[in-house]
């Protein structure tokens, strides 16, 4: 049974339904960073929301670990970097806490516009200052919006409600989807220039750190008003408060700060700031939805091996994970082979999909075969970090697909390049989950692979066949299946045994030099 430790608090629905689905669940929220890393170790899941930092250290110790999820959108408390090296799936749960999000900064810009926090204070302190407190309308002003994603285009809804002109600046936004949302998409520079009120729903990358600094704010127009409910490190604080001292911004909202818990800040005191603690998905719905919304997707990739909204590898639906799973068994057996019997430095691999499977997901399946090539090569691998491994490495990774089917309803091959030119292995399913290997560099043969497999290539003359049974027979290797092909005066032998054929073995076949090109044992 799968073993999930629950970090941070979060709504209970998210235990009972781990329980529900047959997951082992344990609830310990305000652990130091060593007690974490004291237990982590016992544990396939880590359910956390942003106080738990999961750390290299962290995940170092976490050895039994599989899956990360974030109940919430941002993982900056997540290193997905060192995650992805140790092969955990990093999800998120982008939708659970849309609204409640959107609805905050819409919140956040009507109070900025009529300064409604400051005035609650002044009136409760008895002051009666009904003059001091002269607010600008939304109505007719133009809004900004960076980022138009699932909360962005939520927050353009809301502000079209209000009857705001809206813009949207967000390199990711097509034409088309902004013609349907009826924003105008525009550059930043524009954005800064038009926008009466702007604010933030991008995410933070190397390239949107620091986005508001001191030379965007000077593209603003006079008295603009900003709005940020998505990442504090989007904002240069030191910047915004001077040009809040100059007029050049009339007022700024924010729910989050670069550094957090905030228990001091630069815009703190500021008479023309607001703040909230980091409210963007403090509703009791926003809890509910994304406690939901995290354990359901954990367990499904614990019990199912389907995959959403995973930050690091590829989605698999819970209706396609049974559909991929034989398909997985072949991918992994034909990366494996491929892994096994490389024996010079890799510079590409292609995968063709060809038949029923080209229909299908296949993201997943290169991974797979990526983990199975490398696994030979490399500690904790697995299919989660072989792309990145195979990245860093400079192999160059192709999918193909073609959905018409070949000689077969459904197949996969995949060809690796390496510095001694470009091996080939394919496969396809009988009775659609028995994988078979169906094709060894260009030549054809039916085989079935079984836990301890001995592959050798030779030379097609008579009396091979003799010579290796009687070296198999007489160190006491007993053969399970015999697979043969053959073409263009080569020839190929696919052997199951029961137990692994040792090197003295190996050498002895190798040593039929008047048949053998080469010889590889190989497990599976």
């Amino acid at each position: 049974m799968p073993k999930v430790l629950i970090s941070d608090k979060m709504s209970p629905l998210a235990a009972e339904t781990f329980r529900a689905r047959g997951v082992e669940v344990d609830e310990k929220v305000g652990l130091s960073k060593e007690e974490l890393i004291a237990i982590i170790g016992e544990y396939d899941g880590l359910a956390v929301r942003s106080a738990t930092k999961v750390t290299a250290d962290v995940l170092n110790a976490a050895t039994n670990l599989k899956v990360i999820g974030r109940a919430g959108i941002g993982v900056d408390n997540v290193d997905v970097n060192a995650a992805t090296a140790a092969g955990v799936c990093v999800m998120n749960t982008p939708f659970g806490n849309s609204i409640t999000t959107a609805e905050h900064a819409i919140a956040m810009m009507m109070a900025l516009a009529r300064q409604i926090p400051q005035a609650d204070a002044s009136t409760q302190a008895g002051k009666w200052e009904k003059s001091k407190f002269m607010g600008v309308e939304v109505t007719g002003k133009t809004l900004g919006v960076i980022g138009c994603g699932n909360i962005g285009a939520i927050v353009v809804s809301r502000a079209q409600g209000l009857k705001m002109k809206v813009i949207a600046a967000d390199p990711f936004l097509s034409e088309a989807r902004a013609t349907e949302l009826g924003v105008d998409k525009v550059e930043l520079p524009e954005l800064y220039a038009r926008a009466d009120f702007i604010t933030l729903h991008t995410p933070m990358t190397d390239q949107t750190r620091n986005l508001i600094n001191a030379e965007a704010l000077a593209q603003m127009k006079d008295g603009v008003r900003i709005v940020n409910c998505a990442r504090g490190g989007l904002i240069v604080e030191d910047d915004l408060k001077a040009a809040l001292d100059s007029g050049k911004v009339a007022g700024a909202a924010l729910d989050v700060f670069s550094t957090e818990p905030a228990k001091e800040n630069v815009l703190f005191g500021h008479p023309e700031v607001i703040t909230t603690p980091h409210l963007g998905a403090s509703t009791n719905e926003a809890q509910v939805n994304v406690a939901l919304q995290v354990a359901e997707q954990m367990a499904d990739f614990l019990i199912d091996g389907a995959v959403s909204n995973a930050l690091n590898m590829a989605s698999v639906t819970a209706e396609e994970a049974p559909r991929l799973k034989p398909y997985q068994k072949l991918a992994d057996q034909l990366g494996a082979f491929m892994g096994q019997t490389v024996k010079s430095g890799l510079k590409s691999v292609r995968v063709s999909y060809q038949g029923r499977v080209a229909h299908l997901n296949v993201k997943p399946l290169t991974a797979i075969v990526l983990q199975g090539l490398l696994k030979p090569m490399m500690d904790s691998i697995n299919m989660v970090n072989a792309p990145v491994m195979a990245s860093e490495r400079g192999i160059q990774i192709v999918e193909e697909r073609d959905e018409r089917p070949g000689d077969y309803q459904t197949a996969i091959r995949v060809f690796v390049e390496t510095e001694n030119g470009t091996r080939c292995i394919g496969g396809t399913l009988f009775a659609g989950d028995l994988p078979r290997v169906i094709e060894i560099d260009t030549i054809n043969m039916e085989a079935e692979i079984g836990e301890h497999m001995l592959f050798v290539r030779n030379h097609d003359k008579p009396g091979f066949i003799g010579k290796l049974g009687t070296i198999l027979g007489d160190a006491g290797v007993n053969i399970g299946t015999f697979h043969l092909g053959r073409a263009n005066g080569n020839a190929v032998a696919f052997i199951q045994v029961d137990e692994a054929v040792s090197p003295k073995v190996l050498k002895q076949v190798t040593g039929l030099t008047e048949y053998v090109q080469r010889a590889d044992a190989l497990s599976f």
